[in-house]
């Protein structure tokens, strides 16, 4: 049976955490056998303790002994990874597991080896749900993604990127934080995979709720575009 490798950073997210897992392992995922990665950042809130105690064997965790960033955690999550596809899943409730499927399909019907999962529609119907400035940001990086790599997708900074696991094969990956999305995906592009888009299911947070990612990290994936358009 063919495996699908969920990779689950978590940092803080003690209100959600054990939602989430709950939400991954009921979540639909044609024949894909499930293999759950979750990776602590050194969580400070009380997640790591409810970790400790959950008694599932199921699913794999692994404890950072320092925070080192989502980026980070994510590199630690595919170094424990053995299936044959990838897929990146947030520890909050913002994307949903139901969408599993969609992001599957076009991947088994090799009509693509990658699948990014779109919040354009849904957050266009729900702008007031997020932050204006990060609509901008988002809107503005995935411009900078097709005229630099001479694509047209309409979510570069989504969480949901689904891949084969082949696709990584000679990708060196050195993000930290949340440079993991311009990274992956500019390294993916310029080793001619073409990203294939479906639509996604988005419940957007605030910072009071646990958002993490701010401006600054917007300016620094502007940064990370356009250096390895040109660089490794």
């Amino acid at each position: 049976m063919p495996k699908l490798s969920i990779i689950m950073p978590v940092y803080n997210e003690k209100a959600t955490i054990l939602k989430i897992i709950g939400k991954v392992k009921k979540a639909k995922t044609l024949n894909f056998a499930k293999e759950i990665i979750v990776v602590d950042d050194f969580s400070k809130d009380g997640t790591r303790d409810i970790l400790k105690k959950l008694k599932d064997k199921s699913i794999k965790i692994v404890y950072h002994e320092k925070n080192k960033g989502k980026g980070s955690a994510i590199r630690t999550g595919l170094k424990q990874a053995t299936g044959d596809i990838i897929l990146i899943q947030d520890a909050d409730l913002e994307y949903d597991p139901n969408d599993y499927e969609k992001l599957l399909k076009p991947i088994v019907e090799n009509k693509t080896k990658v699948v990014y999962g779109s919040r354009f529609e849904m957050i266009t119907k729900n702008l007031s749900k997020m932050y204006k400035l990060h609509y901008a940001g988002n809107l503005f990086l995935t411009l900078l993604t097709n005229m630099l790599y001479g694509v047209k997708i309409t979510d570069m900074e989504t969480c949901y990127k689904a891949f084969r696991k082949e696709v990584l094969n000679g990708i060196n990956l050195k993000a930290a934080r949340f440079d993991f999305e311009p990274e992956i995906t500019a390294k993916i592009l310029k080793k001619g995979y073409k990203i294939h888009e479906v639509p996604i299911n988005f419940y957007g947070r605030k910072f009071a709720e646990g958002k993490k990612i701010t401006w600054v990290d917007g300016i620094k994936a502007v940064y990370y575009l356009v250096k390895y358009r040109f660089v490794d």
